[in-house]
């Protein structure tokens, strides 16, 4: 069975993923899905100096920590700068990098860099917060950015949906390890609308073909829980080993 850890992307937490986990589990895998310091259940804890880096430490403690190795690791939206940044700290401990409608950042690159239109979006409805400028509160128009259009998981979603610090959209990615970094394998699960700001060709290739696209929500974990559960259970070990 394969171990999965699921990150999520800007303003949600881990249980944004619970539909999925679900199916994960039920087929005996192990999955975590952290909620990312200042997010989530752990709102609570936000501090003024979260940012990109924070996040990246919380996953790679996680997989010290719990010792996990081989990994396969997923990332959606702002979650693929954590996972990137996680896979360059801690290549020893992941086995694949799912990137979930995710960023995909070079060195040096910030979520601003690699999502423009996006970005400023989100700052245009953001608040200072005690000194630190916030963003994505779950108002109608960030609510369909997110693509769920069913009634009671829109409700759902809003009533978890919290701040999340600007400081981190801008923070730069720092990679120390890319030749290790880039034979990490790789695949990508995209949805249709946003697949115009992608360079589909390359990260096909970069995935060795595994790019999978859905007309579906930005939020596919929420809006389609069965088929992302069904193409992560692909990339499971002894699945990839059964493939023609």
């Amino acid at each position: 069975m394969a171990t999965y850890v699921l990150v999520h992307g800007g303003g949600h937490g881990g249980w944004c993923y619970r539909l999925v986990v679900q199916r994960l589990r039920a087929e005996g895998h192990e999955v975590f899905a952290p909620s990312l310091t200042g997010l989530g259940e752990r709102a609570h804890l936000f501090r003024h100096d979260v940012d990109l880096d924070c996040h990246i430490s919380d996953i790679v403690n996680l997989l010290k920590f719990e010792d996990l190795r081989d990994v396969i690791l997923v990332g959606h939206s702002y979650g693929g700068m954590v996972i990137t940044g996680v896979a360059d700290r801690a290549t020893d401990r992941v086995g694949h990098l799912v990137y979930l409608d995710a960023a995909t950042p070079a060195n040096g690159q910030s979520l601003v860099d690699v999502a423009p239109e996006m970005l400023a979006f989100a700052r245009s409805e953001s608040r200072i917060v005690d000194g630190v400028e916030m963003c994505l509160y779950p108002t109608d128009d960030a609510l369909r950015y997110y693509g769920v259009v069913d009634p009671d998981r829109l409700e759902w979603m809003k009533a978890r949906l919290t701040p999340h610090p600007w400081k981190c959209f801008e923070r730069p990615l720092q990679l120390t390890n890319e030749g290790a970094l880039t034979r990490i394998p790789q695949s990508h699960l995209c949805t249709t609308l946003y697949m115009r700001w992608r360079d589909v060709d390359g990260l096909r290739q970069k995935a060795d073909g595994r790019l999978w696209e859905l007309d579906t929500g930005h939020d596919m974990m929420i809006t389609e829980p069965g088929w992302v559960a069904d193409k992560l259970m692909l990339l499971a070990p002894d699945a990839m080993d059964t493939r023609p």
